[in-house]
């Protein structure tokens, strides 16, 4: 069974479950594989390190019992040079190794982040619509980051911190058996201390991580809308909104501080008592001459050295933790499957009339709540055909089916007779090209924001789809051109230089079919006109549909349909839907008197 059938669905920022720790664990080192050489040999070298660690007091007994009580300085100066030695060696395999693991943990996460990225933009628009951007930007960037020192020291430091103990308990059981057990009575309270924090720090850390979430999907909104902020003076409720998010997140940071400020010095305390019954017990065994004051400074160096390593692995667990609640979001995000799929065996062939058919289309965006309603209508090659109607009556949703951002509940849709469902995706929009009311400029330069690093339209191309959408001069009049720089979403240009921008990058790719969703309504009088004039050229050969609300734009349109709450009502020529006067003819009317009004008023 699948690992996603193991555990519970993350909905939005759930908590899961303990029991599902096995199996992302499991999940999560499957991303080792590609570097399971390199992590065998950097388990090797750090079971060496543990090793020569551990010989280090195995030498305590011999220098003193052996070398220093009997006088024995040559015998001393070997055993020194040998300490030295593995104090050196330790030192080097330990560089090698910190290098080692920190390059296999980099690998990991280049491609992890990869995965998630690539993934992430291959999702269709509909998690997009119900998902935050700043929970988006959490899950590739901070969640990945967090996972680095799990697959950099974590796994492999943990086999060193575990054979480091094996190795301690290994030599002190091999000196004398009795003490090590006195010496180890105090593991059932390491266990038990060990138990709570890690209950007590799992959830912390979990929170916390639900907690940047929100933080990060806070600020990108009210970034992103600053100018209604400032404009509405919602600045002081902004902050005090983003300060109750602080403040929780550092609320749950600082119960993480505290159980760490509680848990290490408990380990101290366990500790201190460890080595005090050392001392009580192993004292009077030396005393009654059963073993050598050597062998006790050995078990006071081993019992010092167990510690640390227990020590280390509260740490990893701790790193742990913090990756299991970023690993569960990671594979909630990897496990949801876009709704929209390509088929099994798409057509070869190539849209090239750019003729569409709906016949009885049916949608809805939420269970019954239908958008569409039996829509049916043909759009030959070549036409130009416009969508009027209220807002909200379907009209975009038209062109996202068209698209397939969406698939239809039931009936079809069909481009040059062949279902859009038998096209791969990518062949399909490939062909499509639309321009939206709300234009998205990239941060880069013009010539990008056209041709969209498409290395297969030429720079005389961009110049050419500039030229014929009428922003010849401006670009001209710029210092660099089409490499003029673009800030953020286009700050520094007009909304009418952005319209034109996005317009002339529909062109740029030569779609058999141009789409233009409100494309006008952003700009003024002389930019509409230049579009207009651009149009009347580039429809030539390419099937064309136009989305408007200004009804004075689209009089000569070979056809118009008239929608009304997801149901065509009226489809025809201007002239033939002003005879009939139905609703085209009042929307028309409406239209007609509110622009004579509004003209003389100026």
């Amino acid at each position: 069974m699948a690992a996603k059938k193991k555990y519970k669905r993350l909905q939005g920022e759930e908590v899961l479950g303990k029991q599902i720790d096995s199996v992302l664990l499991k999940r999560l080192l499957s991303y080792t594989k590609p570097y399971k050489y390199q992590i065998i040999f950097a388990t090797f070298l750090t079971i060496s390190i543990s090793a020569l660690a551990a010989v280090r007091p195995r030498l305590t007994p011999i220098a003193i019992d052996e070398k220093i009580a009997f006088g024995d300085i040559p015998g001393l100066q070997i055993i020194v040079l040998i300490l030295l030695g593995t104090l050196i060696l330790q030192g080097l395999i330990q560089y090698s190794m910190g290098y080692l693991t920190s390059w296999i943990g980099q690998k990991i996460i280049f491609d992890l982040r990869r995965k998630v990225y690539n993934h992430v933009i291959n999702l269709n628009l509909k998690y997009f619509d119900n998902t935050p951007i700043g929970r988006i930007v959490t899950r590739v960037t901070n969640d990945i980051d967090v996972l680095f020192e799990v697959f950099s020291s974590g796994i492999v430091a943990t086999f060193g911190d575990i054979f480091t103990i094996i190795w301690i308990l290994f030599f002190m059981f091999s000196i004398d058996t009795q003490l090590a057990l006195v010496t180890l009575s105090v593991l059932p309270l390491l266990i038990y201390a060990t138990s709570v924090f890690r209950k007590k720090v799992r959830e912390s850390y979990r929170k916390i991580r639900i907690l940047v979430a929100k933080m990060n999907s806070f600020i990108q909104e009210h970034i992103t809308g600053i100018s209604v902020v400032q404009l509405f003076v919602k600045e002081r409720d902004t902050i005090n909104e983003f300060g109750r998010i602080n403040r929780a997140h550092t609320e749950q940071n600082k119960k993480s501080v505290f159980y760490h400020a509680v848990f290490f010095p408990v380990v101290e305390l366990i500790s201190a008592t460890s080595i005090g019954l050392i001392i009580w017990f192993g004292g009077g065994q030396v005393v009654r001459s059963v073993i050598s004051i050597g062998v006790l400074i050995s078990f006071i160096q081993y019992i010092e050295m167990f510690f640390r390593p227990i020590r280390d692995l509260a740490e990893k667990y701790n790193i742990l933790q913090t990756a299991m609640a970023s690993s569960e979001r990671i594979f909630e995000l990897l496990d949801r499957k876009s709704p929209v799929t390509d088929p099994l065996n798409p057509v070869k062939q190539d849209i090239e009339k750019g003729e569409i058919e709906f016949k009885n289309v049916c949608f809805a965006y939420n269970s019954d709540e239908y958008v569409l309603k039996n829509v049916s209508f043909k759009i030959n090659a070549g036409e130009k055909v416009a969508f009027v109607g209220a807002t909200g009556v379907g009209k975009s949703t038209i062109i996202n089916l068209l698209n397939r951002f969406y698939d239809i509940n039931r009936g079809e849709i069909k481009i040059d007779g062949i279902n859009i469902i038998e096209f791969k995706q990518q062949d399909l929009r490939k062909k499509i090209a639309v321009v939206l009311q709300d234009v998205f400029l990239f941060s880069g330069d013009i010539r990008y924001n056209i041709n969209l690093g498409e290395n297969s339209i030429t720079d005389e191309e961009v110049y050419k789809a500039l030229e014929n959408v009428g922003l010849s001069d401006f670009i001209n009049s710029l210092p660099a051109n089409i490499f003029h720089k673009v800030n953020e979403r286009g700050s520094t240009l007009s909304v009418g230089q952005k319209q034109l921008i996005s317009f002339a990058r529909a062109l740029a790719f030569n779609p058999k079919i141009l789409i233009l969703d409100e494309a006008t309504s952003s700009v003024d009088t002389e930019t509409e006109h230049l579009i207009q004039e651009a149009i009347k050229t580039l429809i030539s050969g390419r099937t064309s549909i136009i989305i408007a609300h200004r009804l004075s734009t689209i009089q000569k349109c070979d056809k118009i349909i008239v929608l009304h709450k997801g149901e065509i009502k009226e489809m025809g020529t201007h002239q033939q839907l002003l005879e009939h006067g139905g609703l085209y003819y009042k929307l028309y009317r409406l239209q007609y008197k509110k622009e004579l009004i509004e003209g003389d008023t100026a």
